[in-house]
């Protein structure tokens, strides 16, 4: 994830974003006509009794198949109230209990997400409608008593809202499904699925990695099981389709929305350039079809599957150069993970466990390795420059350099506490936690340095991926140790030191020996000699209101005691309005101490405050003036060039 070893995963985020859309449609009718409300509708005739309504009986099912795979059938009659129906039937062994389940999280996003609250009217019966006694039993599982039918029928609800790469959203214009939290499963995960989408008139195409149907129908298909349900998510509108066979595969790229803004022709080319370089980068291709699913929905994020991408973005991500750079890079480490995460992955990455955590220790390797090549391999493709590539890396040591819990936290611990951490952040995260993500790619950048130095230039960190692609993809995965070993045998040098301080360690890293390797350097701060240093508080505030979001360790405000949550009023007796913070500030120097007034808990407070100075920005790279000619080939080598300029 920025955003599948046979059954594995890995995932988000690094460029990760997700945005919820939780808002409900208007009230309308199933016939889209608006339904009376309770200014609107006739009231009833107060000597008439009010009779309940009896529930209607289930309706009779019919099978397509011959019982052998389990049936799904999803239906979209409630689509603008972000309303799913999904119809499943379950072969069954007559007289055993048919106990079903929901996962509660889905690969490569870690963090339990409880999908089955969004499940509402839950019900079984028998192919003709019989109903059947059920009973939820978890959370996440449901208990059908069968009697003596060979197959149930299950039908429920779904609220799909959440306008995320890992969740299900559903409006007038789009749907976007994904298997974890759209179906249940029984205890056999291999178990064959057969799924067919009932479109309303206005779609046109639904996308999937998935294959279609041996019956041909249109919108059904098949997968061969459980994991390859999950992993192959499903985007029904009216996308525009763009088609290219690269390295003997087939490539697609669906664009759902942004019509009139969004770049299709242009974004087409680049993505078949990522492909290309990274194709030749892995020496292999392990896919028939691949499928980029690109929603233009106004959200973020990506997330990566074994024949498929799922992304989001904005319309207007193609109409700026450094949106559009950013959108290709989320293409690029989605893209990489088809490779370093779906089938070259962590050990601990598989089979999955649906309903609990899976812990590891090597996410820095699964997203932090590929948030390292997916910049670097934009500009071996010849989309940005080296210009552009330096300025994404130095964004990358500038994160990590400027985040206080690179203190606390040590990269293999970050992994493995990505479910309590990573996807909750709170307040507290910039200051006792680190990315993963970002410090992986750091970690990255100069772990090939290393392998480079140490051997001469002979290897690289391509070579030990794309040996660890060879040794350990499929279902063997790797163990955090046989990682390790395998970078030492290519450098030809034991890397130990390296791993313990960079990955298990939360000392300083070392910059110097990969920035001398390459002809690099931090350029000098850039300082106005006629300007004033102003006060800095090294908080976090909002400008609606001074509401502070987060208070960096160690800064001014740490140290006075200033709290998350505080809202700041006033400064030495005079009031501050939304937006006055930063000019108020500058009328003050590093070191004077000023009296803030702020609200705590519908107290107000005086808090005694010594400014500091702002923190100087000192991880700008740059080629260093004096390079020599090595140091620039190895520069050239590194970008993909084949002669330094």
């Amino acid at each position: 994830m920025r955003g599948r070893a046979v059954r594995s995963s890995t995932g988000a985020f690094g460029r990760s974003f997700a945005v919820a859309a939780v808002g409900l449609a208007a009230v309308i009718g199933c016939d889209g006509q608006p339904t009376p409300t309770a200014s609107t509708a006739s009231a009833p005739s107060p000597t008439a009794s009010a009779t309940p309504t009896a529930p209607s009986a289930p309706a009779p099912a019919a099978p397509r198949g011959d019982g052998q795979a389990i049936e799904h059938t999803v239906r979209f009659g409630q689509a603008h109230q972000h309303g799913l129906e999904v119809e499943s039937i379950f072969p069954v062994e007559k007289g055993k209990p048919l106990e079903l389940r929901m996962a509660v999280w889905t690969p490569g996003s870690y963090l339990v997400r409880e999908f089955s609250r969004h499940v509402e009217d839950f019900a079984a019966s028998t192919l003709d409608g019989a109903p059947l006694e059920s009973r939820k039993v978890r959370k996440n599982r449901w208990r059908v008593e069968t009697g003596s039918a060979d197959r149930v029928v299950v039908r429920y609800r779904l609220y799909a809202s959440e306008l995320a790469v890992r969740t299900n959203y559903v409006d007038d214009e789009l749907a976007v499904l994904n298997g974890a939290p759209t179906f249940l499963v029984g205890d056999d995960l291999t178990q064959p699925h057969d799924v067919r989408l009932e479109l309303p008139a206005r779609w046109k195409k639904s996308v999937t990695s998935l294959d279609p149907h041996p019956d041909g129908d249109e919108h059904r298909y098949l997968a061969k099981d459980f994991d390859l349900l999950v992993d192959s998510p499903i985007v029904v509108g009216n996308p525009e389709i763009f088609e290219k066979k690269i390295a003997g595969a087939e490539h697609v790229l669906a664009n759902f929305g942004g019509q009139g803004v969004w770049g299709g022709k242009k974004s087409a080319e680049d993505v078949w350039k990522i492909v290309e370089v990274q194709t030749d980068f892995w020496g292999t291709v392990p896919y028939p079809r691949y499928v980029f699913l690109n929603a233009i929905v106004e959200s973020g994020g990506g997330l990566e599957h074994l024949y498929s991408t799922l992304m989001m973005t904005s319309a207007f991500q193609t109409r700026t150069r450094k949106g559009y750079v950013r959108w290709l890079g989320l293409v690029s480490h989605e893209f990489f993970h088809t490779w370093n995460a779906k089938r070259l992955r962590p050990v601990e990455l598989g089979p999955f466990d649906y309903e609990n955590e899976v812990y590891t220790r090597a996410l820095w390797i699964v997203e932090g390795i590929t948030s390292y090549y997916d910049d670097l391999l934009l500009v071996r493709a010849g989309i940005t420059k080296k210009k552009e590539y330096l300025a994404a890396l130095s964004d990358s040591i500038h994160r990590v350099e400027t985040t206080p819990g690179r203190n606390s936290q040590p990269l293999s611990r970050a992994s493995f506490d990505a479910w309590i951490k990573f996807y909750r952040p709170d307040e507290s995260s910039v200051n006792t936690s680190i990315s993963y993500y970002r410090k992986g790619a750091v970690v990255g950048f100069l772990l090939d340095a290393e392998i480079r130095r140490r051997s001469g230039g002979k290897t690289n960190l391509d070579d030990v991926m794309r040996a660890a692609y060879e040794k350990f993809s499929g279902e063997k995965g790797y163990t955090t140790e046989q990682f390790r070993a395998l970078a030492s045998e290519v450098a030809n040098e034991p890397l130990d030191e390296l791993f313990r301080h960079a990955v298990d360690g939360t000392g300083a890293l070392d910059y110097d020996p990969a920035l001398d390797y390459f002809g690099l350097r931090f350029q000098e701060p850039k300082k106005d000699d006629d300007s004033e240093e102003v006060g800095w508080l090294g908080a976090d505030v909002g400008s609606d209101r001074l509401m502070v979001r987060q208070v960096i360790r160690g800064m001014a405000a740490h140290e006075a005691g200033v709290l998350p949550g505080d809202e700041i009023l006033g400064i030495d007796e005079h009031h501050i309005a939304p937006g006055q913070l930063e000019s108020r500030l500058a009328a003050y120097r590093p070191g004077d101490e000023v009296v803030l007034l702020v609200a705590r808990r519908g107290q107000l407070k005086k808090i005694g405050v010594r400014l500091g100075e702002k923190p100087a920005e000192t991880h700008r790279l740059e080629e260093h003036p004096n390079a020599t000619f090595a140091q620039k080939t190895r520069l050239s080598a590194l970008l993909g060039r084949r002669s330094p300029r």
